[in-house]
């Protein structure tokens, strides 16, 4: 797939290491499932595709998470600190998705174009 804006797929392979990293290390202090690494992995994919509204998918996602977490990551600050990092950076990167223009210049890949992953020219 192209891309129109670099600097915004560079932005989203940013954001997408960074929601790949966050599952494993998840995985490693907090007995989340591998399963959450493969999705998060699906994620990144996707960021990186450049296809149309995927940004705010993936910015919705990462702000339910936080939204479902923030009473027990503020209350148990003291042993969730990591967590709670972890929620704001989100929520950056929320942000991010929705609002930089640079980023939201990449996904203007239309959806009709997947099959030219496939096809041989």
């Amino acid at each position: 797939m192209r891309t129109n804006n670099q600097t915004g797929r560079n932005f989203s392979l940013f954001i997408g290491i960074y929601i790949v990293l966050k599952a494993v290390l998840n995985m490693i202090i907090g007995d989340d499932s591998f399963w959450n690494v493969i999705y998060s992995l699906v994620e990144a994919v996707a960021l990186y595709t450049g296809l149309m509204y995927i940004n705010y998918v993936i910015a919705v996602i990462l702000a339910i998470v936080v939204l479902v977490n923030l009473k027990n990551n503020i209350t148990n600050f003291s042993s969730n600190w990591i967590y709670l990092l972890e929620g704001i950076v989100d929520l950056v990167c929320a942000v991010l998705l929705v609002a930089n223009k640079d980023i939201k210049g990449h996904f203007t890949n239309k959806w009709s174009e997947i099959s030219n992953l496939f096809s041989r020219k």
